[in-house]
């Protein structure tokens, strides 16, 4: 586990990101966003186990940053939709598809059960880390 921490933060940030300071906090919000596509500050709170509070913050920042836009949800105008960029996505995606790509490779040759145990096994890991 430690080895493929360390080779994923090892992953260069795009020469275009750089200058953005992104921390480890703002990899798995954008994360989110790019696999799972645009939602909700709550609904990100919620994935990212954090306040609302925290999350509008990283929002509010990545923003003005040119990198997260929001937007009325059309259902409710109360509502605001979260979402990158077009002009970030390329480099975004770029940067965290090929862990993503990895992921796949690795589980695709599973079975359905294996794929199961092995999710299972890393949150009875990360269960443990609370503990």
């Amino acid at each position: 586990m430690p080895r493929m921490v360390g080779r994923a933060k090892r992953i260069p940030v795009p020469e275009e990101l750089q200058s953005l300071s992104l921390a480890p906090r703002h990899l798995s919000l954008l994360a989110y966003l790019l696999f799972d596509g645009p939602m909700t500050v709550n609904d990100l709170a919620h994935r990212l186990e954090v306040a609302p509070t925290t999350v509008s913050l990283m929002v509010a920042e990545l923003s003005r940053k040119g990198v997260l836009e929001r937007r009325e949800d059309d259902n409710d105008r109360r509502r605001r939709i979260v979402s990158i960029t077009d002009a970030k996505r390329p480099s975004i995606d770029t940067w965290l598809a090929r862990g993503a790509k990895a992921w796949r490779a690795a589980l695709e040759p599973l079975t359905p059960d294996q794929r199961a145990m092995f999710v299972d096994t890393l949150t009875a890991y990360e269960s443990a880390l609370d503990d």
